[in-house]
């Protein structure tokens, strides 16, 4: 028998918000705006940690070991920092650093109105019924924690952020492995047959379902087309959830 609907668990690309507005707004203002914000807060005590981060992402230690096996003089370490986020970015990579750095340049753009988040017409009333329900719904992206409460704090709906009740990101573990899943249902303190993780991507939700995870398929325009036979539900609209859990 199937357990009640406890736990929602929604990606944000491709599920919540379009791919096309992640790649085509969010990731080219970072581009932008880039070589102003370091330089600008190259300084700042916020940015020691971000460093660090990327020297670890990088396989080092510490940013001063990093930029000296780099041979990368530390008046230069600015302009090392930025070409190396531009390479990271060409990649797609999903490091943690990277996550960092872009949330605090999305920071700035979402808190001075240059940023407003797009999020799909039935994802408010969707959040809204959940919440009338008593389900948990919490966000699992690969953009950090703090990029996603910017995100729903600063939607054109408004701030969405009082109907979610957690976030997750890389820190908790890769979005293709099975033990991510299981220690955010952990975390949900609830059975992983009452978690329903909605996403885009098959791999994500093969792992999620081999945790114990109820999974479905976020089918929208402009996601990319996945080959039949995947084992997960299809849906175009969160609308069809609240319908049959």
């Amino acid at each position: 028998m199937m357990l009640p609907l406890q736990g929602v668990l929604l990606d944000i690309e491709g599920t919540t918000s379009s791919v096309s507005f992640v790649y085509d707004v969010m990731f080219p203002y970072v581009r932008r705006h880039l070589s102003g914000y370091l330089s600008d807060h190259w300084e700042d005590s916020a940015m020691i940690p971000v460093r660090e981060q990327f020297a670890q992402d990088a396989g080092t230690a510490s940013w001063e070991d990093w930029i000296q096996q780099e041979n990368v003089a530390v008046s230069d370490g600015c302009l090392f920092l930025q070409q190396h986020v531009i390479g990271l970015m060409d990649g797609d990579v999903k490091a943690t650093g990277l996550k960092q750095l872009q949330g605090m340049i999305w920071k700035a753009g979402f808190e001075s109105g240059q940023l407003v988040a797009d999020v799909y017409d039935d994802v408010p009333p969707a959040l809204h019924a959940w919440q009338s329900q008593g389900v948990d719904v919490r966000i699992y992206s690969s953009g950090s924690v703090q990029a996603q409460k910017l995100f729903f704090g600063h939607t054109k709906f408004g701030n969405l952020l009082p109907l979610l009740r957690g976030h997750y990101d890389t820190t908790t573990g890769p979005k293709r492995e099975a033990a991510s899943y299981r220690a955010i249902g952990s975390d949900m303190n609830t059975a992983y047959g009452s978690v329903l993780f909605v996403s885009d991507v098959v791999a994500e939700l093969d792992a999620a379902q081999v945790a114990g995870m109820r999974t479905a398929l976020a089918v929208r325009p402009g996601n990319a087309p996945v080959a039949a036979g995947h084992g997960h539900r299809e849906i175009s609209t969160l609308e069809t959830l609240l319908v049959t859990p």
